[in-house]
């Protein structure tokens, strides 16, 4: 953090003019000065800095926050950094990302924590580990929630893996439920990955029609569904919430949807590749589109879609999955899952669905702040007082996607060369610019 100060101090006012105010108040013309981590002056007639970082034809909003990334470190970092991975969020807008658990070893216990934390210190854009729910991600004991709630954990998953056992995860629901005194009062969440083991072993995509003519094992979506069937069930029974990941099918739309009408305590994300591709894309046995929960059918896709623009869906979070490209040449049915997300998911989103830029940065700010409990520093209004930590978009700039010139040492990016709209032009973390014109700062 001292570091971070100094860096503040060294840079003095910023100036960012030109723009359009986009946050949870709405949207106005106005300029915005910027300094010592917060924003200074919002005004309509001007503002002067001791330097300028031109808005023109942009949106400034608040940064971007990821409630799900796979940093890889420790363990892969042949795949990943915490430094490379906080550079590609602030490239792709975000200024604060929320690190998976799955690392190897995983974030059980407090020494990882606080690695993870030092890892951090000086990166891009503020990262936030979440915890795993049980020991060693293996569904049996629950991981020391308390201790690391103290340490600043606020999310719990054992991403990668859905919690199997109905009575472990009932338990975690409940020992999270007691730990609000230890929060300030906020509400300690877990998220769940939904799929059930059994339903989806051996299969390496959905089933479907693709994986029927590509002889490749399917997972079904009832693997899916059944286990937002049983969690929204458990939030009931415990008055606990629940944050369901990476949603992919109409039905596990469909069921959250109807547990926030009964006015239960549940909140779910969505992928970007879960509303831009469908398990056709499988069909050249290209390992990039390989991903869990698998890529689903142009059904599926169009329900994500809705929830995303009805209010189902909460918040877009990339799923960002980092891999060698040594692993992801294996097999189709042997190579690992994943995808890069970080620095095309805005332009995606702004690309492929038919919402307006302050309803995505709504999805992609504000709202996965709240449900990450960080929204007392980020998603925050573009107001005098508040925390600076900002980004600046051009709505209609076009570019190319190359995973080459990405900031992760991997490459697996779905979308090469595909022509997108939307780039982030400036990111600010606490009033310091990290990212000018596009190009990182640090």
């Amino acid at each position: 953090m001292t570091a971070r100060l100094d860096a503040v101090a060294a840079h003095g006012s910023v100036a960012i003019r030109g723009g359009t105010v986009v946050d949870s108040a709405g949207s106005r013309r106005a300029d915005v000065l910027v300094g010592g981590g917060r924003v200074i002056a919002v005004d309509p007639a001007g503002v002067e800095g001791d330097r300028t970082l031109d808005a023109s034809g942009c949106v400034v909003a608040p940064g971007l926050v990821d409630l799900h990334v796979h940093l890889r470190q420790p363990g892969r970092e042949d795949a990943e950094t915490v430094e490379t991975g906080a550079r590609g969020a602030a490239l792709g807008g975000f200024t604060a990302i929320v690190a998976m658990p799955n690392t190897d070893p995983p974030i059980d216990r407090a020494a990882v924590v606080r690695e993870v934390q030092d890892l951090s210190a000086g990166a891009c854009c503020d990262v936030f580990p979440s915890a795993a729910i049980t020991v060693g991600r293996q569904g049996v004991d629950l991981v020391p929630m308390a201790e690391l709630v103290r340490l600043g954990v606020r999310i719990f998953t054992d991403d990668g893996a859905g919690v199997q056992d109905a009575l472990v995860m009932r338990r975690a629901l409940e020992y999270a439920s007691g730990l609000d005194h230890l929060t300030g009062g906020r509400r300690v969440v877990l998220a769940q990955h939904c799929e059930v083991a059994e339903l989806s072993a051996g299969g390496s995509m959905h089933e479907g029609e693709w994986s029927s003519r590509l002889g490749l094992g399917g997972q079904p979506s009832e693997a899916e569904e059944l286990m937002v069937m049983r969690d929204i069930a458990l939030a009931r029974l415990t008055g606990s919430r629940v944050h369901f990941q990476h949603l992919s099918t109409a039905g596990s739309v469909a069921m959250v949807r109807a547990a926030k009408e009964a006015g239960l305590p549940v909140t779910a994300e969505a992928a970007p590749h879960h509303f831009t591709l469908t398990d056709a894309c499988c069909a050249g046995y290209d390992t990039v589109f390989k991903v869990h929960p698998p890529l689903r059918t142009g059904a599926d896709v169009d329900a994500v879609r809705v929830g995303l623009a009805d209010g189902a869906i909460d918040a877009i979070a990339t799923d960002h999955a980092p891999h060698t490209s040594a692993d992801k040449e294996r097999p189709f049915d042997a190579a690992p899952p994943g995808m890069l997300g970080l620095e095309t998911a805005l332009a995606l989103a702004l690309t492929e669905l038919e919402l307006p830029v302050e309803r995505v940065l709504a999805l992609m700010s504000w709202r996965p702040a709240a449900v990450a409990g960080i929204d007392d520093r980020h998603g925050r209004p573009v107001a005098p007082g508040e925390p600076a930590n900002l980004c600046v978009v051009d709505p209609q700039a076009a570019w190319t996607v190359s995973g080459a010139a990405m900031a992760s040492p991997s490459r697996n990016t779905p979308y090469e060369g595909r022509e997108l709209r939307g780039r982030v032009r400036h990111t600010l973390l606490d009033s310091e610019p990290v990212v000018i014109d596009g190009e990182p700062q640090r």
